[in-house]
């Protein structure tokens, strides 16, 4: 029974990871450390971005999650910093990995969720300011990006 509360609490950290990063994408990134995040919407020369400090900030919460849970022997606080973690994971590979193709190591993934998140992600781009942004999740989206990709695909059947 124990390891489900954990189970639960990795889970639901990994979920509640989304909003959070949500909420920090558009009232921080997009409002006091624009700084920071302006050059992920205006392509400058180089591999790396000032936005890649995000990856560190959003890092020391999982961190200490594990380690206090562990010198402490909270267990559910160790699920939790490794729920931050999944997250974490997924978000490189998603939006790193896939959406930007920063590491070439994932093509094409041709699913209606994974079309949509890609475009959900460049009406996002479109904007090269911080106001008028859009679309600020990575995992959730607007659910008209998943419709206009799933009647791309049905269009395309039909044709077929």
């Amino acid at each position: 029974m124990y390891w489900i509360l954990n189970g639960v609490v990795f889970i639901g950290t990994f979920f509640l990871m989304e909003f959070v990063a949500w909420a920090a994408h558009k009232y921080v990134m997009h409002g006091f450390l624009w700084t920071l995040h302006k050059d992920h919407h205006v392509k400058e020369p180089g591999f790396f971005e000032k936005n890649d400090a995000f990856f560190l900030i959003f890092t020391i919460p999982s961190w200490l999650s594990i380690m206090f849970g562990m010198i402490y022997q909270v267990d559910l606080l160790v699920a939790a910093g490794l729920g931050i973690l999944a997250y974490g994971i997924a978000y490189f590979l998603v939006h790193e990995v896939f959406i930007h193709q920063r590491f070439k190591w994932l093509r094409n993934a041709n699913s209606t969720y994974f079309r949509a998140v890609r475009r959900a992600h460049k009406m996002h781009h479109k904007h090269l300011t911080k106001e008028d942004g859009e679309s600020f999740g990575m995992l959730v989206f607007p659910f008209k990006y998943w419709r206009e990709e799933r009647r791309k695909t049905m269009k395309l059947s039909k044709s077929s």
